[in-house]
């Protein structure tokens, strides 16, 4: 079975260090790609550097909260520092909250959601479309949810952030359409990362199989099958689309 070529690509990763990130690390790393992990967790994405990097993958890491432009600034030099021209990045670093009814979730938390997950995804979309538009093109692929593309219930900050990431998405794609910059968003469901078992950690039983039979495969997804879809993006094989929501969700949304 043939899969998608990414070889030679530079592509950079938020919240590369875990989960759904660090899956897409390993993929595209194993695939031939130049890997940035970076995340809030240096030590957490130098880790995983030197793992990739020790199986023979070609990798660094980066420390950056995405919510300090500054720090963002820090990490496209950074980048650059590392290979001058960068064909992709995923933005993939977000927080959720613990499932509550509205009136009950903290502001501070609404906020927080807000910061990380739609400005942070804002502050790296500007540098990357400067950076991309200025050297003939590239890909951006921002990592959304089910969650911003229908109702969700009882967690309405993490919902209406995910819902401005694909917003941001299809206007930017359209916007830079014409210099030759895609735009897509990855749209999972539950996926077996340490943040969903965080929530059900702290769910009941009843909770937790709520949330594990929430589509009709009746499991969780597995961050490998989101980071196969993404290196998919990644390579030449996509480039057609722009503006999209690829949604894998187990068919929650059929």
């Amino acid at each position: 079975m043939t899969v998608a070529n990414v070889e030679g690509k530079h592509i950079l990763i938020t919240g590369g260090a875990s989960g759904i990130g660090a899956a897409s690390a390993k993929v595209l790393a194993s695939r031939g790609a130049i890997v940035g992990i970076a995340d809030l967790n240096g030590e957490q994405a130098q880790s995983l550097s030197e793992e990739i990097n020790s199986q023979g993958g070609n990798s660094y890491a980066v420390s950056v909260d995405v919510t300090e432009p500054e720090q963002i600034a820090a990490m496209f030099e950074s980048a650059k520092a590392h290979n001058e021209k960068l064909d992709v990045i995923i933005n993939n670093a977000g927080i959720d909250h613990f499932p509550a009814p509205l009136t009950e979730v903290d502001d501070a938390m609404f906020m927080k959601n807000i910061q990380v997950n739609l400005a942070g995804v804002w502050y790296c979309m500007k540098h990357a479309l400067r950076q991309m538009t200025a050297q003939g093109g590239g890909h951006i692929i921002n990592i959304a949810s089910v969650a911003g593309l229908r109702s969700s219930p009882m967690i309405s900050a993490y919902s209406a952030s995910k819902h401005g990431v694909v917003g941001l998405t299809k206007s930017a794609a359209v916007e830079y359409a014409r210099a030759n910059v895609r735009v897509n968003a990855v749209c999972p469901s539950f996926v077996d990362t340490p943040m969903v078992q965080g929530v059900l950690s702290k769910l009941d039983e009843r909770g937790q199989k709520n949330i594990i039979g929430a589509n009709p495969m009746k499991r969780l997804g597995k961050p490998e099958e989101i980071a196969n879809a993404i290196a998919w993006l990644c390579s030449e094989e996509s480039s057609f689309m722009t503006g999209q929501s690829v949604v894998l969700d187990g068919g929650m949304l059929a």
